[in-house]
């Protein structure tokens, strides 16, 4: 019997040194996967209501200090490190009638959140997928522009990620 124990044991241990633990980077690292796009309309009119933007980005960070809890968000000391941001930053990019393109951190993007992403709390490396929306309200004098997005997120220690932009998208704005 203690043999057979003995011998689990190291077949267990060679096993688990099989295993490597990712060897990402403090920083975390982010990687544009996707934007999707679909209108929101209401049910008895039909008419358009907003357009539901998802920007979907992949992440590594070798720490997994990713994302805040709802108590954390409402928390004014826990928001005062982030400054006027979030966890994530959004810059958008909207194209000009000219061809260029005029870039900035709209007002209803500027503090956004992600959940925590490790909910046991235990440090340790994490990779995924992200999935940040944002709303285009239709409005009477909304026209057709196009957008693409700039983004970066921020860990508990306060690291900004590498950006990464979208490709365009077509949603309502204003000239």
């Amino acid at each position: 019997m203690k043999l057979s124990t003995t011998i689990i044991v190291a077949f267990c241990t060679s096993l688990s040194g099989c295993l490597q633990t990712p060897d990402f980077d403090s920083v975390p690292r982010i990687e544009y996967a996707a934007i999707d796009q679909f209108p929101e309309t209401d049910p008895a009119t039909k008419k358009k209501l907003r357009e539901k933007v998802v920007i979907t980005v992949t992440f590594e960070d070798k720490e997994g200090d990713l994302g805040a809890t709802a108590d954390e968000r409402s928390d004014d000391d826990f928001k005062a490190r982030y400054g006027k941001t979030g966890n994530y930053e959004l810059v958008t990019l909207t194209k000009q009638l000219n061809g260029s393109w005029d870039e900035r951190i709209l007002s209803v993007d500027s503090v956004m959140w992600m959940p925590i992403l490790k909910p046991d709390g235990k440090p340790g490396a994490i990779k995924g997928k992200l999935d940040l929306q944002v709303d285009r309200i239709y409005g009477n004098t909304t026209v057709d522009v196009e957008q693409k997005f700039k983004v970066r997120i921020r860990d508990r220690a306060l690291h900004y990620s590498n950006q990464v932009e979208t490709d365009v998208v077509t949603v309502p704005g204003y000239r």
